[in-house]
Protein backbone atom coordinates (compact mmCIF):
# COMPACT_ATOMS: atom_id res chain seq x y z
CA UNK A 1 0.00 0.00 0.00
CA UNK A 2 1.10 3.25 -0.44
CA UNK A 3 0.40 6.82 0.72
CA UNK A 4 -1.14 9.49 -1.65
CA UNK A 5 -2.08 12.93 -1.34
CA UNK A 6 -5.47 13.86 0.66
CA UNK A 7 -4.65 10.67 2.35
CA UNK A 8 -5.77 7.93 0.59
CA UNK A 9 -4.02 4.73 0.02
CA UNK A 10 -3.83 2.41 -3.15
CA UNK A 11 -2.11 -0.47 -4.13
CA UNK A 12 1.71 0.44 -5.59
CA UNK A 13 2.38 -1.34 -8.78
CA UNK A 14 5.59 -3.48 -7.93
CA UNK A 15 8.56 -3.00 -10.54
CA UNK A 16 8.82 -5.70 -13.28
CA UNK A 17 12.27 -6.70 -14.76
CA UNK A 18 11.84 -4.98 -17.88
CA UNK A 19 14.97 -3.15 -19.49
CA UNK A 20 14.87 0.91 -17.80
CA UNK A 21 12.93 3.19 -20.67
CA UNK A 22 11.58 6.17 -21.33
CA UNK A 23 7.99 7.20 -21.40
CA UNK A 24 6.18 10.50 -21.27
CA UNK A 25 2.29 11.23 -20.23
CA UNK A 26 0.79 14.18 -20.81
CA UNK A 27 -2.08 16.60 -22.13
CA UNK A 28 -1.35 19.83 -24.44
CA UNK A 29 -3.51 22.70 -26.33
CA UNK A 30 -4.06 20.03 -29.34
CA UNK A 31 -5.53 17.54 -26.60
CA UNK A 32 -7.09 19.88 -23.61
CA UNK A 33 -9.19 23.00 -23.47
CA UNK A 34 -7.81 25.75 -21.60
CA UNK A 35 -10.52 24.86 -19.37
CA UNK A 36 -8.67 21.24 -18.47
CA UNK A 37 -5.30 22.87 -18.95
CA UNK A 38 -6.04 25.01 -16.27
CA UNK A 39 -7.56 22.39 -13.74
CA UNK A 40 -4.48 19.90 -14.49
CA UNK A 41 -1.66 22.56 -14.43
CA UNK A 42 1.55 22.86 -11.82
CA UNK A 43 2.68 25.77 -10.44
CA UNK A 44 5.83 25.80 -9.45
CA UNK A 45 5.85 25.10 -5.59
CA UNK A 46 3.23 22.20 -6.81
CA UNK A 47 6.06 20.80 -9.44
CA UNK A 48 8.54 20.95 -6.74
CA UNK A 49 6.39 18.39 -4.17
CA UNK A 50 5.12 16.57 -7.81
CA UNK A 51 8.61 15.71 -8.79
CA UNK A 52 9.40 14.27 -4.89
CA UNK A 53 6.40 12.36 -4.60
CA UNK A 54 6.65 10.66 -8.22
CA UNK A 55 10.08 10.04 -7.47
CA UNK A 56 8.79 7.55 -4.36
CA UNK A 57 6.89 5.31 -6.36
CA UNK A 58 8.48 2.01 -6.91
CA UNK A 59 8.30 2.44 -10.53
CA UNK A 60 9.57 5.37 -11.31
CA UNK A 61 13.61 6.18 -11.14
CA UNK A 62 13.94 9.07 -12.99
CA UNK A 63 11.04 12.10 -13.09
CA UNK A 64 11.15 15.24 -15.13
CA UNK A 65 7.65 18.06 -15.11
CA UNK A 66 6.89 20.19 -17.71
CA UNK A 67 3.79 22.74 -16.94
CA UNK A 68 2.84 25.58 -18.66
CA UNK A 69 -0.13 27.28 -20.10
CA UNK A 70 -0.19 25.00 -23.29
CA UNK A 71 0.74 21.51 -22.10
CA UNK A 72 1.53 19.54 -18.94
CA UNK A 73 4.18 16.54 -19.58
CA UNK A 74 5.92 13.93 -16.92
CA UNK A 75 8.77 12.44 -18.72
CA UNK A 76 9.98 9.29 -16.98
CA UNK A 77 12.53 6.41 -16.51
CA UNK A 78 10.96 3.05 -15.75
CA UNK A 79 11.29 -0.34 -15.52
CA UNK A 80 7.38 -0.88 -15.17
CA UNK A 81 6.10 1.13 -18.17
CA UNK A 82 2.35 0.27 -17.25
CA UNK A 83 2.69 0.88 -14.01
CA UNK A 84 4.92 4.15 -14.15
CA UNK A 85 1.82 5.21 -16.56
CA UNK A 86 -0.91 4.64 -14.43
CA UNK A 87 1.37 5.94 -10.79
CA UNK A 88 1.58 9.27 -13.17
CA UNK A 89 -2.44 9.23 -13.88
CA UNK A 90 -3.69 8.68 -9.97
CA UNK A 91 -1.00 11.12 -8.85
CA UNK A 92 -2.52 14.16 -10.95
CA UNK A 93 -6.09 12.86 -10.05
CA UNK A 94 -4.98 12.79 -6.22
CA UNK A 95 -3.23 15.54 -6.46
CA UNK A 96 -5.43 18.33 -8.10
CA UNK A 97 -8.60 16.52 -7.10
CA UNK A 98 -9.66 15.08 -10.34
CA UNK A 99 -11.47 12.02 -10.98
CA UNK A 100 -9.44 10.61 -13.87
CA UNK A 101 -12.34 10.25 -16.67
CA UNK A 102 -12.26 13.68 -16.61
CA UNK A 103 -8.85 14.17 -18.06
CA UNK A 104 -7.54 10.63 -19.82
CA UNK A 105 -9.32 10.49 -22.65
CA UNK A 106 -6.90 13.93 -23.19
CA UNK A 107 -3.85 12.04 -22.54
CA UNK A 108 -1.28 10.85 -24.94
CA UNK A 109 1.53 8.45 -23.86
CA UNK A 110 4.60 8.10 -25.60
CA UNK A 111 7.72 5.45 -25.10
CA UNK A 112 10.85 4.72 -26.22
CA UNK A 113 11.93 6.54 -29.13
CA UNK A 114 8.52 8.47 -29.45
CA UNK A 115 8.61 9.92 -26.14
CA UNK A 116 12.60 11.23 -27.05
CA UNK A 117 11.32 12.09 -30.50
CA UNK A 118 8.08 13.99 -28.99
CA UNK A 119 10.05 16.11 -26.41
CA UNK A 120 12.99 17.24 -29.07
CA UNK A 121 10.17 18.64 -30.89
CA UNK A 122 8.26 20.65 -28.24
CA UNK A 123 11.79 22.28 -27.30
CA UNK A 124 12.54 23.35 -30.94
CA UNK A 125 8.76 24.84 -30.76
CA UNK A 126 7.77 22.32 -33.65
CA UNK A 127 4.88 21.12 -31.20
CA UNK A 128 3.73 24.38 -30.21
CA UNK A 129 0.55 26.77 -30.56
CA UNK A 130 2.49 28.69 -32.38
CA UNK A 131 5.13 27.36 -34.64
CA UNK A 132 8.57 28.44 -33.65
CA UNK A 133 7.88 30.45 -30.47
CA UNK A 134 11.16 30.64 -28.35
CA UNK A 135 9.48 30.52 -25.33
CA UNK A 136 9.14 26.72 -24.42
CA UNK A 137 12.65 26.27 -24.41
CA UNK A 138 12.87 28.07 -21.06
CA UNK A 139 10.13 26.84 -19.49
CA UNK A 140 11.86 23.22 -20.44
CA UNK A 141 15.23 24.59 -18.78
CA UNK A 142 13.23 25.63 -15.75
CA UNK A 143 11.58 22.19 -15.55
CA UNK A 144 14.97 20.41 -15.79
CA UNK A 145 16.56 22.58 -13.65
CA UNK A 146 13.57 21.66 -10.83
CA UNK A 147 14.43 18.16 -11.19
CA UNK A 148 18.46 18.67 -10.96
CA UNK A 149 17.75 20.47 -7.69
CA UNK A 150 15.59 18.15 -6.69
CA UNK A 151 17.62 14.90 -7.73
CA UNK A 152 14.72 13.50 -9.35
CA UNK A 153 16.68 13.46 -12.70
CA UNK A 154 19.26 10.78 -13.18
CA UNK A 155 21.61 9.50 -15.65
CA UNK A 156 19.38 8.97 -18.83
CA UNK A 157 17.09 12.31 -18.23
CA UNK A 158 20.11 14.10 -17.96
CA UNK A 159 21.78 12.65 -21.18
CA UNK A 160 18.38 13.44 -22.84
CA UNK A 161 18.03 16.97 -21.35
CA UNK A 162 21.55 18.02 -22.82
CA UNK A 163 20.96 16.57 -25.78
CA UNK A 164 17.56 18.02 -26.05
CA UNK A 165 18.64 21.55 -25.51
CA UNK A 166 21.78 21.55 -28.63
CA UNK A 167 18.79 19.59 -30.37
CA UNK A 168 16.92 22.68 -30.19
CA UNK A 169 19.88 24.91 -30.58
CA UNK A 170 20.91 23.51 -34.10
CA UNK A 171 17.13 23.64 -35.32
CA UNK A 172 17.00 27.60 -33.86
CA UNK A 173 20.67 28.43 -36.15
CA UNK A 174 20.34 26.09 -39.13
CA UNK A 175 16.78 26.65 -40.14
CA UNK A 176 14.52 29.81 -40.31
CA UNK A 177 11.98 28.84 -37.92
CA UNK A 178 11.96 31.39 -35.54
CA UNK A 179 13.10 34.42 -38.47
CA UNK A 180 9.42 35.42 -39.53
CA UNK A 181 6.96 36.90 -37.33
CA UNK A 182 3.88 35.47 -36.66
CA UNK A 183 2.26 37.53 -33.50
CA UNK A 184 0.66 40.73 -34.28
CA UNK A 185 2.84 42.77 -32.17
CA UNK A 186 6.11 41.24 -33.82
CA UNK A 187 4.74 41.48 -37.17
CA UNK A 188 4.32 45.23 -36.33
CA UNK A 189 7.94 45.59 -35.21
CA UNK A 190 9.27 44.06 -38.35
CA UNK A 191 7.51 46.09 -40.42
CA UNK A 192 9.09 48.85 -38.52
CA UNK A 193 12.02 48.15 -39.32
CA UNK A 194 11.73 47.73 -42.86
CA UNK A 195 10.98 51.01 -43.15
CA UNK A 196 13.61 52.52 -40.63
CA UNK A 197 16.52 50.23 -41.16
CA UNK A 198 16.85 50.00 -37.32
CA UNK A 199 14.45 51.28 -34.37
CA UNK A 200 17.58 51.98 -32.49
CA UNK A 201 16.69 55.11 -30.89
CA UNK A 202 13.13 56.02 -32.10
CA UNK A 203 10.79 57.65 -30.12
CA UNK A 204 7.31 55.79 -29.03
CA UNK A 205 3.99 56.94 -28.73
CA UNK A 206 1.45 53.88 -27.48
CA UNK A 207 -2.40 55.08 -27.67
CA UNK A 208 -4.39 52.84 -25.54
CA UNK A 209 -2.87 50.28 -23.32
CA UNK A 210 -3.97 47.15 -24.16
CA UNK A 211 -2.12 43.56 -24.30
CA UNK A 212 -0.95 43.76 -28.04
CA UNK A 213 0.50 47.28 -27.17
CA UNK A 214 2.46 45.88 -24.29
CA UNK A 215 3.37 43.18 -26.31
CA UNK A 216 4.67 45.59 -29.19
CA UNK A 217 6.61 47.60 -26.70
CA UNK A 218 8.21 44.91 -25.41
CA UNK A 219 9.93 44.22 -29.15
CA UNK A 220 10.45 47.25 -29.52
CA UNK A 221 12.74 47.71 -26.27
CA UNK A 222 14.64 44.66 -27.22
CA UNK A 223 15.53 46.44 -30.84
CA UNK A 224 16.67 49.71 -28.07
CA UNK A 225 13.98 51.98 -29.16
CA UNK A 226 14.23 55.49 -27.68
CA UNK A 227 11.45 57.39 -24.85
CA UNK A 228 8.03 55.59 -24.62
CA UNK A 229 4.75 57.62 -24.66
CA UNK A 230 1.74 56.36 -23.22
CA UNK A 231 -1.29 58.11 -23.56
CA UNK A 232 -4.68 56.28 -22.53
CA UNK A 233 -8.20 57.75 -21.22
CA UNK A 234 -7.71 56.40 -18.35
CA UNK A 235 -4.22 58.38 -16.93
CA UNK A 236 -3.86 56.25 -13.82
CA UNK A 237 -3.57 53.68 -16.16
CA UNK A 238 -1.32 55.04 -19.30
CA UNK A 239 0.90 55.85 -15.64
CA UNK A 240 1.24 52.82 -14.74
CA UNK A 241 2.14 51.27 -18.26
CA UNK A 242 4.34 53.72 -18.37
CA UNK A 243 6.46 53.40 -15.80
CA UNK A 244 6.65 49.36 -16.04
CA UNK A 245 8.37 50.32 -19.23
CA UNK A 246 10.85 53.57 -17.66
CA UNK A 247 8.47 55.71 -20.29
CA UNK A 248 6.22 59.06 -19.63
CA UNK A 249 2.44 59.34 -19.41
CA UNK A 250 0.85 62.10 -21.09
CA UNK A 251 -2.90 62.98 -21.32
CA UNK A 252 -5.21 61.71 -24.13
CA UNK A 253 -5.79 65.52 -25.76
CA UNK A 254 -1.50 65.61 -26.04
CA UNK A 255 -1.44 63.22 -28.40
CA UNK A 256 -2.32 65.48 -31.27
CA UNK A 257 0.88 67.89 -30.04
CA UNK A 258 3.10 64.83 -29.67
CA UNK A 259 2.72 63.63 -33.26
CA UNK A 260 5.37 66.00 -33.97
CA UNK A 261 8.29 64.24 -32.17
CA UNK A 262 6.85 60.18 -32.20
CA UNK A 263 8.62 58.10 -34.82
CA UNK A 264 6.75 55.03 -34.22
CA UNK A 265 2.86 55.55 -32.96
CA UNK A 266 1.03 52.19 -31.65
CA UNK A 267 -2.51 52.36 -31.32
CA UNK A 268 -4.90 49.89 -29.68
CA UNK A 269 -7.91 52.08 -28.04
CA UNK A 270 -11.33 51.01 -27.81
CA UNK A 271 -12.68 54.12 -29.08
CA UNK A 272 -15.56 53.48 -31.99
CA UNK A 273 -14.57 56.68 -33.76
CA UNK A 274 -11.00 57.50 -35.68
CA UNK A 275 -8.40 58.76 -33.01
CA UNK A 276 -6.06 60.33 -35.43
CA UNK A 277 -7.40 61.76 -38.43
CA UNK A 278 -5.33 62.83 -42.12
CA UNK A 279 -5.67 66.52 -41.00
CA UNK A 280 -3.71 66.93 -37.72
CA UNK A 281 -0.79 64.58 -39.85
CA UNK A 282 -0.68 66.49 -42.15
CA UNK A 283 -0.39 70.03 -40.21
CA UNK A 284 2.71 68.48 -38.47
CA UNK A 285 4.88 67.16 -41.09
CA UNK A 286 6.16 70.30 -42.01
CA UNK A 287 7.65 70.35 -38.68
CA UNK A 288 8.60 67.45 -38.54
CA UNK A 289 11.19 67.78 -41.97
CA UNK A 290 9.51 65.02 -43.39
CA UNK A 291 10.47 62.55 -41.01
CA UNK A 292 9.20 58.96 -41.28
CA UNK A 293 5.75 58.68 -39.40
CA UNK A 294 4.63 54.57 -38.92
CA UNK A 295 1.60 53.93 -37.55
CA UNK A 296 0.52 50.24 -36.30
CA UNK A 297 -3.31 50.31 -35.83
CA UNK A 298 -4.05 46.95 -34.05
CA UNK A 299 -7.47 48.22 -33.08
CA UNK A 300 -10.65 46.86 -34.43
CA UNK A 301 -12.36 48.81 -34.78
CA UNK A 302 -9.61 50.80 -36.47
CA UNK A 303 -8.16 53.91 -34.42
CA UNK A 304 -5.63 55.28 -37.71
CA UNK A 305 -7.57 57.58 -40.29
CA UNK A 306 -6.06 55.17 -43.37
CA UNK A 307 -5.76 58.25 -45.64
CA UNK A 308 -3.01 58.84 -43.29
CA UNK A 309 -1.08 56.60 -46.12
CA UNK A 310 -1.76 59.78 -48.50
CA UNK A 311 0.67 61.99 -46.72
CA UNK A 312 4.07 61.64 -48.06
CA UNK A 313 5.91 59.61 -45.87
CA UNK A 314 3.64 58.31 -43.54
CA UNK A 315 3.07 54.71 -43.17
CA UNK A 316 -0.24 53.26 -41.33
CA UNK A 317 -0.78 49.39 -41.18
CA UNK A 318 -4.00 48.20 -39.66
CA UNK A 319 -4.91 44.50 -38.22
CA UNK A 320 -5.68 43.12 -42.17
CA UNK A 321 -2.33 44.06 -43.14
CA UNK A 322 0.05 42.82 -40.32
CA UNK A 323 -2.20 39.19 -40.58
CA UNK A 324 -1.14 39.14 -44.34
CA UNK A 325 2.22 39.65 -43.30
CA UNK A 326 2.05 36.71 -40.55
CA UNK A 327 -0.30 34.11 -43.02
CA UNK A 328 2.89 34.33 -45.50
CA UNK A 329 5.26 34.13 -42.53
CA UNK A 330 3.56 31.14 -41.14
CA UNK A 331 4.54 29.58 -44.27
CA UNK A 332 7.90 30.19 -44.37
CA UNK A 333 8.09 28.83 -40.90
CA UNK A 334 6.00 25.52 -41.95
CA UNK A 335 8.71 25.05 -44.53
CA UNK A 336 11.71 25.72 -42.14
CA UNK A 337 10.10 22.85 -39.88
CA UNK A 338 10.70 20.39 -42.61
CA UNK A 339 14.39 21.18 -41.54
CA UNK A 340 13.86 20.71 -38.40
CA UNK A 341 12.23 17.48 -38.54
CA UNK A 342 14.93 16.27 -39.87
CA UNK A 343 17.32 17.15 -37.28
CA UNK A 344 14.96 15.36 -34.81
CA UNK A 345 15.20 12.40 -36.57
CA UNK A 346 19.21 12.19 -37.35
CA UNK A 347 19.28 13.23 -32.93
CA UNK A 348 16.25 10.53 -31.77
CA UNK A 349 18.82 7.82 -33.39
CA UNK A 350 21.85 9.15 -31.88
CA UNK A 351 20.35 9.11 -28.78
CA UNK A 352 18.99 5.79 -29.16
CA UNK A 353 22.33 4.55 -30.24
CA UNK A 354 23.85 6.20 -26.86
CA UNK A 355 20.83 4.30 -24.92
CA UNK A 356 21.44 0.92 -26.19
CA UNK A 357 25.40 1.53 -25.82
CA UNK A 358 24.00 1.61 -21.53
CA UNK A 359 23.69 -2.20 -21.56
CA UNK A 360 26.15 -3.98 -19.96
CA UNK A 361 27.34 -6.19 -23.12
CA UNK A 362 27.92 -3.16 -25.81
CA UNK A 363 29.91 -1.53 -23.04
CA UNK A 364 32.18 -4.59 -22.35
CA UNK A 365 32.63 -5.42 -25.99
CA UNK A 366 33.35 -1.46 -26.44
CA UNK A 367 35.98 -1.34 -23.86
CA UNK A 368 37.49 -4.84 -24.19
CA UNK A 369 38.14 -3.50 -28.39
CA UNK A 370 39.46 -0.29 -27.12
CA UNK A 371 42.11 -2.04 -24.55
CA UNK A 372 42.96 -4.48 -27.34
CA UNK A 373 42.88 -2.20 -30.42
CA UNK A 374 45.73 0.21 -28.00
CA UNK A 375 47.82 -3.08 -27.06
CA UNK A 376 47.80 -4.03 -30.88
CA UNK A 377 49.33 -0.60 -31.41
CA UNK A 378 52.02 -0.82 -28.92
CA UNK A 379 53.03 -4.37 -29.58
CA UNK A 380 53.83 -3.57 -33.18
CA UNK A 381 56.17 -0.46 -32.31
CA UNK A 382 57.55 -3.17 -29.66
CA UNK A 383 58.17 -6.27 -32.38
CA UNK A 384 59.13 -3.66 -35.00
CA UNK A 385 62.19 -1.96 -32.50
CA UNK A 386 63.31 -5.00 -30.77
CA UNK A 387 63.15 -7.38 -34.26
CA UNK A 388 61.82 -10.10 -32.43
CA UNK A 389 61.49 -13.41 -34.19
CA UNK A 390 57.88 -14.65 -34.60
CA UNK A 391 57.16 -17.27 -31.99
CA UNK A 392 58.81 -14.45 -29.22
CA UNK A 393 55.95 -12.12 -30.85
CA UNK A 394 53.65 -14.63 -30.77
CA UNK A 395 54.26 -15.34 -27.25
CA UNK A 396 54.54 -11.46 -26.52
CA UNK A 397 50.89 -11.12 -28.13
CA UNK A 398 49.69 -14.16 -26.02
CA UNK A 399 50.65 -12.13 -22.76
CA UNK A 400 49.09 -9.12 -23.70
CA UNK A 401 45.85 -11.31 -24.35
CA UNK A 402 45.77 -12.44 -20.75
CA UNK A 403 46.70 -9.25 -19.10
CA UNK A 404 43.51 -7.76 -21.06
CA UNK A 405 41.18 -10.42 -19.42
CA UNK A 406 42.78 -10.75 -16.07
CA UNK A 407 42.53 -5.96 -15.74
CA UNK A 408 38.72 -6.75 -17.11
CA UNK A 409 38.08 -9.44 -14.85
CA UNK A 410 37.02 -7.78 -11.84
CA UNK A 411 35.26 -4.61 -13.74
CA UNK A 412 33.33 -7.20 -15.75
CA UNK A 413 32.06 -9.03 -12.88
CA UNK A 414 30.84 -5.94 -10.90
CA UNK A 415 28.77 -4.32 -14.03
CA UNK A 416 27.37 -7.71 -14.82
CA UNK A 417 26.63 -8.95 -10.64
CA UNK A 418 25.68 -7.74 -7.84
CA UNK A 419 28.39 -5.62 -7.24
CA UNK A 420 26.83 -2.97 -9.12
CA UNK A 421 24.25 -1.61 -6.61
CA UNK A 422 21.83 0.58 -7.20
CA UNK A 423 21.31 2.22 -10.60
CA UNK A 424 23.32 0.04 -13.14
CA UNK A 425 23.42 3.04 -15.62
CA UNK A 426 25.31 5.49 -13.92
CA UNK A 427 28.05 2.85 -13.32
CA UNK A 428 27.95 1.93 -17.35
CA UNK A 429 28.15 5.62 -18.24
CA UNK A 430 31.05 6.55 -16.08
CA UNK A 431 32.65 3.40 -17.35
CA UNK A 432 32.31 4.99 -21.01
CA UNK A 433 33.24 8.35 -20.38
CA UNK A 434 36.63 7.04 -17.99
CA UNK A 435 37.59 5.64 -21.36
CA UNK A 436 36.05 7.66 -23.73
CA UNK A 437 34.34 4.85 -25.41
CA UNK A 438 31.62 7.00 -27.21
CA UNK A 439 34.54 8.56 -29.28
CA UNK A 440 36.73 5.91 -29.83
Amino acid sequence: MKNLPGGNRVIAFLPKTETPGIILLGLNHKTAAVALRECVAFSKEESDTALESLRKHPCVAEVILLSTCNRVEIIMVTHNRAGAAEAAKRFISEFKGLPIEKFEDALYLHEGDAAVRHIFRVAASLDSMVLGEPQILGQLKDAYRAATLKKTSGVILNRLLHKTFSVAKRIRTETGIGDHAVSVSYAAIELGRKIFGSLEGKKVLLIGAGEMAELAVEHLIRHKAGDIFVANRTFERGLALAERFNGNAIRFEEVPDSLQEADIIISSTGSPDFVIRREQVKGKMRGRKNRPLFFIDIAVPRDIDPDINRVPNCYVYDIDDLKGVIDENVSDRAREAVKGERIVDEAVIHYRQWYESLDVVPTLVALREKLESIADAELKKTLRANRMSQENGQAVRRMTEAMISKILHDPTLFLKNAGCHGDKSAYLDVTRKLFNLDDA
